[in-house]
């Protein structure tokens, strides 16, 4: 799947893009999939915000059920500007969704589809993914002019392994652009620290600081501006980054977290899966 070089571009910089890894078809029928579902969305029922300040404090309890129910259920978060100072929304429901989660590639058949094959489990192997485990699933919205800013963050910090193997599957739904908010990288930073773990014990969460090495600065960052089909594979400790979308065009993403079976999966992660709802890899 991989040649020696992209291997090799990926041992060293922490991340690597592949263009045209899906086709325009796939991405046609996830982005209808994901617009139906939020459609559906009961905005009276289910108010809740994802918002990355979120993971720093203690949520009111009906918000952090919902959160965590959704571990292993398929559910809609709002965008943190979609309403006014009363709680109204100050756009359409369809343009107020910030993402949808967390176990669409098992639960949703258009998404099931999407996330596994061949490919995808040749890919992984070439990763160093010999038992890849699909944890978790987030089809991102990023609406134009109020979606949010994700701040600095690893992706280990929310799959803790020992050792660490998390890898993360983002697949680009529509252009990514420095105007509606690509990713940014910290090229290489995948050889620093784990700096936060956020955590679980009952139905409390926490993030906490495990190293204080400072996140990059945005001179030492660099863009990740890819078009649509790309995949962009990144390791669980590289430092990465979204800006806010103040354009007027929508940067749809999907994005799979991946660990290797053969690694020990902590018991203090947010999602787990019993003999019920076993976690499954790409085939």
């Amino acid at each position: 799947m991989l040649s020696a070089q992209q291997i090799k571009d990926y041992a060293q910089n922490g991340y690597l893009v592949l263009p045209d890894f899906k086709a325009p078809a796939e991405l046609a029928a996830i982005k209808q999939r994901a617009e139906e579902i939020a459609a559906r969305h009961d905005i009276n029922t289910h108010k809740t915000i994802f918002s990355t300040d979120q993971q720093r404090q203690d949520n009111v309890d009906l918000e952090q059920d919902y959160f965590l129910g959704s571990a292993n259920q398929v559910r809609c978060f709002l965008e943190e500007k979609a309403f006014d100072a009363h709680g109204e929304l100050l756009h359409p429901l369809a343009r107020s969704i910030n993402k949808i989660g967390h176990a669409l590639h098992d639960l949703d058949p258009v998404f099931e589809v999407f996330s596994h094959g061949e490919k995808l489990a040749a890919l992984a192997s070439d990763l160093g993914l010999n038992d890849p485990q699909i944890w978790q699933s987030m089809y991102i919205f990023k609406q134009p002019f109020i979606g949010g800013k994700v701040d600095w963050h690893q992706d280990g910090s929310f799959f803790q392994t020992d050792p660490l193997t998390v890898t993360t599957f983002w697949f680009a739904v529509d252009d990514a652009t420095l105007e509606n908010g690509c990713l940014w990288v910290q090229e290489g930073g995948q050889n620093s620290p784990l700096r936060q773990v956020f955590t679980r014990e009952g139905n409390h969460t926490s993030l906490t600081t495990i190293d204080t090495t400072p996140w990059p600065e945005m001179s030492a960052a660099k863009p990740v501006e890819v078009k649509a089909g790309s995949l962009v594979c990144f390791h669980g400790k590289l430092p990465h980054y979204s800006a806010e979308n103040t354009s007027d065009t929508p940067r749809h993403a999907y994005t799979l977290h991946v660990t290797d079976g053969r690694s020990d999966y902590a018991v203090e992660n947010w999602i787990q899966r019993g003999q019920d709802f076993p976690v499954r890899g790409f085939i």
